[in-house]
């Protein structure tokens, strides 16, 4: 019989989630992101970009180097993406160049996500997964802007 794992699609979301939420504190669009290997969290990282002053410093920005400085390479392979929000098409240009060999993401970016422009933007190797607690994702984005806008 095999062991089940609590190394779920949902477990590293809500890290994820939890990244977003430490974005929301410091003002920051609530994006958050960890990358993973071999079921091992390698890399956390929420939005920076007002912090910054960093139109770049996106949550999938983050993870993706600091990964790489955790494995001392560029390539990605083994590892998946876990974001709340579905990546932008920087973001997902990104994930190709760093060969990401999957990407699981909460929400989708029916404005400015990579989908809307170009799927192809993702590495033909890369596994891609949407609506992972989608729900808890998009409100957190939601109740952010709906706050800022009042």
């Amino acid at each position: 019989m095999q062991k089940e794992t609590l190394f779920t699609d949902d477990y590293f979301m809500k890290q994820a989630l939890a990244q977003a939420k430490l974005a929301a504190d410091k003002g920051e669009v609530p994006v958050g992101a960890v990358v993973v290997c071999n079921n091992q969290i390698i890399s956390r990282a929420h939005n920076l970009t007002e912090t910054l002053n960093d139109a770049t410093a996106h949550a999938e920005m983050q993870a993706i180097t600091a990964a790489s400085n955790y494995l001392g390479a560029k390539y990605l392979k083994e590892c998946t993406l876990y974001v709340t929000a579905e990546p932008c098409v920087m973001c997902a240009g990104a994930s190709y160049w760093a060969q990401i060999g999957k990407i699981v993401f909460g929400t989708e970016d029916d404005k400015r996500g990579y989908s809307v422009f170009n799927k192809n933007i993702i590495h033909p190797q890369t596994t891609v997964i949407s609506g992972v607690l989608k729900q808890e994702c998009a409100e957190i984005i939601t109740e952010f802007f709906y706050k800022i806008r009042k």
